[in-house]
């Protein structure tokens, strides 16, 4: 058996957990939420390995970045994230343990990745070829389990993200003051 045929898939999320997590979030960032008020809940990657891995990435803030195909995206009936949107992520065992906040979006070719996405991904060595490398892995993976055929011409949704809840993960910058803490800044008037 290879490593390949041996991937475990991820559990499916935890629905309840995740309906918690979004509703402490939405108690402290009301405006937030309001602006962007649909979320998704998922893991990273294509198994439970691969989930926890990428996570851990994250958590430990190495990984402010990720890529998918429009491709998976239309597959799985999903609209394609914008600025602002949230979504929850779970780990291998579908257990939600960050909410990300999307800060930046491009769509683009393969060859459009530059080194400094690679680096924001922060996988394997952050280099521009091992992101390479590693991405024509996965995408001819993924694809081919929906019956398709990757190609570097295909779609890509390169996006970077920040940690914006639980509080003691959450990036530094918050990206949204919560209501009291406006009411104190210099250009509120």
């Amino acid at each position: 058996m290879t490593a390949e045929s041996a991937r475990v898939p991820a559990a499916a999320p935890d629905r309840d957990a995740a309906a918690a997590m979004w509703a402490a979030y939405a108690d402290a960032y009301p405006e937030a939420v309001a602006g962007t008020p649909d979320h998704t809940v998922e893991g990273f990657g294509d198994s439970a390995e691969l989930a926890d891995a990428l996570l851990a990435l994250v958590l430990e803030g190495g990984k402010r970045a990720t890529s998918e195909l429009v491709a998976e995206f239309v597959a799985a009936g999903e609209q394609l994230p914008r600025v602002g949107s949230h979504w929850i992520a779970c780990d291998g065992a579908g257990r939600p343990r960050a909410i990300l906040r999307s800060v930046e979006l491009r769509i683009g070719p393969f060859g459009s990745a530059d080194a400094a996405f690679a680096a924001d991904e922060g996988e394997d060595d952050r280099s521009l070829e091992s992101w390479q490398r590693e991405h024509r892995r996965y995408w001819t993976r993924t694809a081919a389990a929906r019956g398709a055929t990757w190609s570097e011409d295909d779609e890509i949704v390169f996006e970077r993200f920040a940690v914006v809840w639980p509080p003691e993960l959450a990036d530094a910058t918050p990206l949204v003051e919560q209501p009291a803490q406006r009411a104190h800044h210099p250009l509120v008037e």
